[in-house]
Formats: C-alpha cells, structure tokens, sequence
C-alpha cells in the first residue's frame, strides 16, 4: 500500500468511529463529528480540506491559554502525524476578549503572519474562541476557512453548530457579527472531562433549550439522565450531543439566517442576555446560566399570558435543581428598569417591541412578538422579590 492509499485508510477508520451529522447548505454544507478521541485524530479530519499541495498543508490555531495548557498539544502532535504544520496564537481567557479590541488585534496577527485567502484556521476552545474566531474569518480578506474544534459542552451543541460569529459591544451581547460556516465541526466528547463543573452545567442549559422548544421526549430523556450525564456518563454526552446537534443542524438547513424558525433557539436568551449585559459579561453569571434562568422567565411569562398550562415552569424548575443550575434571577442585584433597557438593545427587536421566544407546552416553542412590557415588568418584578 503507496502512501496516499496508507492515509486514506486512516481517515476512513477514523471516519467510521464517530457520528457524522450533516448540516445541509448547498455549496457550505459542513459535517459535525461527535465522538471520543477526535482531537488526537484532528488531523486526519482536516487533511482532506487542506488538499495535497504543500502550502496548503498548513493550520493557524486559534485558542485561549486556559485551552491551549489542556488540549493544544494533543491537536499539534495529531497535526504533525498527519504531516500538517502549524502555528498558534493563544488569547486570554474570557468573555473580555470577545470585544472590537481583540478583534483588531487577532486580524492584525493573521495578517503579520500573511494570512491567504486559501488559508485555514482552526478555533479551538468554548464560544468565546469559536465566535470570535468565525467573525475575524468571515472578515480577513473577504474571507477564509475555519474549522471549529469546541472544547465545552455549550459550544458543541451550540455555538460552534450555525455559523452565527460575532462580538459583545457596550449595547450589548453578539451585537456585531456574520453569518458565516465553518468547513467542519469535530466535537471531542473526551474534551468535557477537562471542564470545570460550573462550565459543564452551564453548558447543559443549551441542551434543555431543544427539549423545551422542539422534543419533550428528548426533554425527559434528559429528565431520567441528565444527573449523570453531569456526573460524567460519557454516553449520555454523546446522546444529548448528537441529538442537540442534529436538531440545531435541522433549524440552520431550513433557516440559516434566523427569519424564521431559528429564531426559536434563542429561547431564554432575551432575558439571558440582559441579565449577562447587567453583569458586565463577568464570571458572575456564566452564559449558560443565564439562559437556565431565562428559560424559567420565559416558562412563566408563557404560563402568566395563558399561552402555556400551568405547571410547566415548575417541572423545568425542578429539572434545573436536579443538576445543579439556578432558575431565579433573585439575589443578583438586578432591576427591572436595567433589565427592561438592556432588552431594548437585543437582536430581536423589531419596530421597537421586544420579541420573545416562549413556549404552548414542554417541547413546542412559539415566536412571540406581541408581548406587553407591562406583563414582562411585573413577571421580573415578582422573580427579582
């Protein structure tokens, strides 16, 4: 067996011990890879996309120093076993760094380095790396491949499945940013266990999100195996991986630039992302936090308008204690009328009223767009008591 055929092989191999979800877009159409073990294959998945010329075997590695001292070697080794160079540039860690400033400076990096419209870079690490790094790759010279390599749990079943990039301003989370697909998404189950446990929970507050909006039979799966999918069943990841995964892929197919039914995804996330603006995007309340509490307000904002039956907040309240994420914004020293003017600032404003993501029943989100501030005042009201 030549060469080429001995690397073909190992991809092939390496291809069959994985789950491959299709995420269907035409001419960008892209896979996610869910599975143990793929950073270490990492090369062997990318060495189709770079092709057999020499100077396009080549990677720039985006990650943060936190990521970068538990996985970037594993991702160098695999990349020099499949004979593709690289080089790294490591950002500070945090939601900080998703800002103009960084931007700036990661776009000046690349193109010190002499960044080609053929180049490919790679962002390993959670939502801030993956959204930052989409958003400079959407924009440097017009626009070049990424590859994403997510490294927590909310960033495989959210952030880096989409192509939504962006970057915080003062006005607010993911104001500035592009639609823009990645080449590929390996999701390295193994990853999770390096995961500090508030970052894991916080991480499975996306994964309820697709119970509440489109499955109740994935939300009570979640029900019975959740506690120990947090404790470290690296089967129950999988699962909810591949499923969150698949169901996010189905809404990008059908409505890639949110006029429509994706807009369902941002369940939690009007009142998530006002909480997170309110704490100045610190590690006070983590994203995933946010939107485990902002499902709850959405719940009982549902349940207040008669939208939803009774009892559905409180079944998801119940869910949330038992893996440890909180489900009240009480305590944080929020105010309805700071709460109320960071909403003003979302994405999802439309003609100046606030549109709401709720929900008829346990798995069947609604777009609501009709929604009285005097109803969302007085709900905030007595959750903030």
């Amino acid at each position: 067996m030549n060469t080429k055929d001995a690397v073909t092989t190992t991809i092939m191999n390496t291809m069959n011990s994985h789950s491959t979800i299709d995420v269907a877009l035409g001419d960008r159409s892209y896979e996610i890879r869910i599975g143990e073990g793929l950073l270490a294959e990492a090369g062997a998945h990318l060495a189709p996309l770079l092709g057999e010329h020499a100077a396009r075997r080549h990677v720039t590695i985006v990650t943060d120093a936190n990521v970068a001292a538990l996985h970037l070697d594993t991702l160098t080794r695999a990349l020099d076993a499949a004979k593709i160079t690289h080089r790294a540039i490591v950002l500070d860690p945090g939601e900080h760094t998703k800002d103009f400033t960084h931007l700036a400076k990661l776009l000046d990096d690349w193109l010190d380095l002499g960044i080609e419209r053929r180049s490919m870079i790679v962002a390993l690490g959670g939502g801030v790396v993956g959204d930052l790094t989409g958003f400079a790759a959407a924009i440097a010279l017009r626009g070049i491949d990424f590859v994403q390599m997510p490294t927590t749990l909310l960033s495989q079943v959210d952030s880096s499945v989409g192509g939504k990039t962006g970057i915080n301003t003062r006005h607010g989370k993911n104001l500035v940013g592009a639609f823009y697909q990645p080449r590929l998404v390996l999701a390295d189950i193994d990853v999770l266990d390096t995961l500090p446990p508030r970052e894991l929970r916080a991480g499975y507050a996306e994964v309820v999100k697709y119970g509440i909006i489109r499955d109740p039979g994935f939300f009570a799966w979640l029900e019975k195996h959740g506690p120990a999918l947090i404790a470290g069943d690296h089967a129950a990841r999988t699962e909810a991986v591949a499923i969150s995964c698949q169901a996010k892929a189905d809404v990008v197919s059908a409505d890639e630039r949110e006029q429509g039914e994706r807009a369902l995804l941002n369940l939690g996330h009007t009142f998530g992302h006002a909480m997170e603006a309110e704490s100045g995007f610190s590690d006070r309340l983590l994203h995933g936090e946010s939107v485990a509490i902002g499902m709850v307000l959405a719940l009982q904002l549902s349940e207040r308008i008669g939208l939803c039956p009774a009892g559905r907040a409180a079944r998801l309240i119940a869910h949330l204690d038992a893996v440890g994420l909180p489900s009240s914004p009480a305590g944080y020293g929020y105010t309805v009328p700071a709460l109320l003017a960071h909403m003003q600032h979302d994405k999802k404003v439309e003609g100046g009223k606030l549109t709401f993501i709720l929900a008829s029943d346990i798995g069947k989100g609604v777009i609501a767009r009709d929604i009285a501030t005097d109803d969302v005042a007085a709900l905030l009201a007595k959750a903030l008591a």
